[in-house]
């Protein structure tokens, strides 16, 4: 490394430091709600995990994924449009379009990729319409995003080089207001369905009316919706199999049109290796689990952990707002001393002055873990 590239980094991790945003990365035991820190032992209980349902744990889950391991190998090889795919990519996505109702499924290595993907395929796709001639009045694609929206919503939106307007939080008049001044563009609407930091939902219904009397397409991240919202029907799905199915990719779920739009166009489909078939069997395993009785009663248990913290909260996420990065961070190593481990959120994850704990509920979680998590933060005089 050059001198003066070394003093840049150096100057820079200085003003993060300064700035009280420094974060470094912790070894645990295991991915178990009670589990160890590496480094010193200690024997702690996490509420920092997306296993909403506590699936990654599952022995039918850990045992597909063995299988699938023996029978086709540690990865994917490559791109499926260069090596194909494995039955088990084949099965998922026919699994996944079932699940949600939708005509066809296209899995993308993770989550992220998956919006950069789409909203890069939607958005190129009508940048060369506009292109051609006899297009007219029409001035190309608008993408509408909540205020609030997961970063790889805002990272697909800027690699798409796309027209963004951004909307004030889950407020449906503002949205409308925004697309009737743009009457000659396309207009794509892209939410969050259960916002990431916060655990608040989306008005789905409502905005689903503004993009029917609009014209507008609804594409809707699903990564968090663990427990709902019901997706609506006209709307476009993105979502993950890292945090409900406890494995790792994204997805897709759409019109069997849009799904080959993506395989020929988007590009963190086409340019990245395939998602590993263990990996996959895992995910398909887990929804399989889901979609049955045991899955019933696990999302019964992670809704009766939510009530008991939070009655009637609708997600997973609670969001302790604290302020300032240093409050944020007293009580987090207050609460690791006492064996709870649960890190603290700060900017640029949040705005300024919003630092929080990002309590994320599990079924896998115990009773006696939450009523002891509640009564630490009260004797913290940390509310809920």
């Amino acid at each position: 490394m050059s001198e003066r590239w070394g003093e840049l980094i150096a100057a820079r991790n200085k003003a993060v430091h300064a700035a009280g945003q420094w974060r470094s990365i912790r070894s645990l035991d295991s991915g178990r709600p009670v589990t160890a820190i590496r480094s010193s032992g200690q024997s702690v209980i996490t509420f920092s995990s997306n296993d909403y349902l506590g699936l990654s744990q599952h022995p039918a889950v850990i045992e597909a994924a063995q299988v699938a391991l023996v029978q086709y190998g540690a990865g994917a090889g490559a791109a499926r449009l260069i090596v194909g795919s494995r039955p088990i990519h084949d099965q998922m996505e026919s699994a996944l379009a079932a699940w949600n109702e939708r005509e066809a499924a296209l899995l993308f290595p993770t989550g992220f990729q998956a919006n950069l993907g789409v909203i890069g395929a939607l958005t190129g796709a009508s940048k060369q319409a506009a292109g051609k001639p006899g297009a007219g009045k029409q001035a190309g694609c608008i993408v509408y995003s909540d205020e609030l929206n997961h970063a790889s919503i805002i990272d697909g939106i800027r690699a798409a080089r796309a027209q963004v307007q951004v909307y004030k939080h889950r407020d449906v008049s503002h949205l409308a207001s925004l697309i009737s001044q743009h009457p000659n563009s396309l207009a794509l609407v892209v939410t969050d369905a259960v916002f990431s930091m916060d655990g608040d939902l989306a008005p789905l219904d409502d905005l689903e009316q503004v993009c029917q009397q609009s014209g507008a397409m609804l594409l809707v991240d699903t990564a968090h919706a663990v427990l709902g919202p019901t997706t609506p029907s006209s709307a476009v799905i993105v979502g993950t199999l890292s945090k409900t199915f406890g494995s790792l990719g994204g997805f897709l779920v759409a019109d069997q049109q849009l799904v080959d739009l993506c395989i020929n166009t988007a590009r963190a489909f086409i340019f990245t290796t395939a998602n590993s078939p263990a990996e996959v069997a895992a995910a398909h395993a887990a929804l399989q689990i889901y979609c049955s009785a045991e899955g019933t009663e696990l999302r019964s248990k992670l809704r009766r952990n939510i009530d008991l913290l939070v009655p009637g909260h609708p997600s997973p996420i609670i969001a302790v707002l604290l302020g300032s990065e240093q409050r944020a961070m007293q009580v987090a190593q207050e609460l690791l001393n006492r064996g709870i481990l649960i890190p603290a959120i700060r900017p640029p994850t949040v705005a300024e002055g919003t630092c929080r704990l990002r309590i994320a509920l599990s079924a896998a979680h115990q009773t006696e873990d939450l009523l002891m998590l509640r009564r630490t933060l009260t004797e913290l005089g940390v509310d809920l």
